[in-house]
């Protein structure tokens, strides 16, 4: 479950203070599993390695987020109400993902322009309508490693 602290520290949109913070603590986990941040700007923050499983991020700002290595696959296998990270319509554009988990993600309509897949697993992540290049692609894990 979120980290109460942490949320409100972000809901509050203090980026400069948050980002010091991160700096000063880069090993510091950041769990925001099952949080709601639908519609919440969270551009430019760094939220490198955060557990994001399960969180609401529909319609989330991530423009130039920092979200390499983040967890955005699904929740819990022994969470009864399993839920997916929910991407749906988030603008990504800029965003860093390169190593993030975005496996079974839903990404429906989500703007991805020039954001930084490099090693993504987007195995089984829902792509309809989203804006991405097949360059973007090529860069994130191979397909072929899903199976």
């Amino acid at each position: 479950m979120a980290d109460q602290r942490i949320l409100e520290l972000i809901k509050q949109q203090l980026f400069d203070r948050w980002n010091f913070f991160r700096q000063e603590h880069p090993e510091e986990a950041i769990d925001l599993s099952r949080a709601d941040l639908s519609e919440t700007n969270l551009s430019k923050m760094n939220l490198i390695r955060a557990d994001l499983r399960g969180a609401d991020l529909s319609s989330a700002d991530f423009w130039e987020a920092s979200l390499s290595g983040a967890y955005l696959a699904e929740a819990n296998l022994s969470n009864a109400n399993l839920t997916k990270a929910d991407l749906s319509y988030a603008d990504l554009s800029r965003a860093d993902l390169s190593d993030a988990v975005l496996r079974e993600a839903n990404l429906l309509g989500a703007l991805l322009m020039d954001a930084n897949l490099s090693r993504a697993d987007l195995c089984e992540a829902n792509l309809k309508e989203a804006i991405i290049t097949s360059t973007q692609l090529s860069q994130a894990q191979p397909l072929d490693e899903c199976l």
